[in-house]
């Protein structure tokens, strides 16, 4: 099973993420589930989504502790909460910042002993540029599609078709696309 941990805030698109990585993988005939988890209901508030992945029926129902991936939608939120609590050696931690780990302070878990696997992705400026709004949600699910292969991105961009009208999903799709490109050039140049 792969467990996935989103933490934005309020009207980032946290629980559409997770609906949308688990419309993906059932669109794979995989079993998924996903849910939130938040306290006070307003723009703005710390919010928290679950989605796990599983090639078999998934019986947990309880909040995701030890994630095998992070996706941090706001990057004001690394050292407001403890958003690494739990996190699987070697995890994946996907954050929406154009920023280097060490003016993130992130370093030590780059390096550290846990020696995680710390991408960054501008998700919000792809975002604003397809979307016309800076939420960064599609483009951080792509940019996970591409990075661990847990879901296809034409799964993905058939998740968003599903939940949005035709212009607002193509420019979804638009967003997905550019995300993916970029995450997967970067990755054959470190490979290279």
């Amino acid at each position: 099973m792969f467990q996935v941990r989103i933490h934005g805030r309020g009207g980032q698109g946290v629980v559409s993420a997770a609906e949308l990585l688990s419309v993906a993988a059932f669109l794979e005939r995989r079993h998924a589930q996903a849910f939130p988890s938040f306290g006070s209901e307003r723009m703005g508030a710390p919010v928290m989504a679950f989605c796990r992945i599983d090639d078999k029926p998934i019986r947990l129902r309880e909040p995701v502790l030890d994630p095998d991936a992070l996706i941090v939608q706001d990057p004001t939120l690394l050292h407001q909460v403890d958003l690494f609590a739990g996190l699987r050696t070697k995890g994946l931690i996907l954050i929406n910042s154009t920023r280097s780990y060490d003016d993130l302070g992130l370093m030590s878990l780059v390096h550290g002993v846990q020696r995680y696997r710390v991408h960054t992705l501008g998700a919000s400026e792809i975002a604003a540029k397809h979307i016309g709004r800076p939420l960064p949600n599609v483009a951080l699910l792509a940019a996970l599609a591409a990075i661990t292969g847990l879901v296809r991105l034409d799964s993905l961009v058939a998740a968003i078709r599903e939940k949005f009208t035709a212009a607002v999903a193509d420019r979804n799709a638009a967003a997905a696309l550019e995300a993916s490109e970029l995450v997967s050039a970067r990755r054959e140049e470190s490979h290279a």
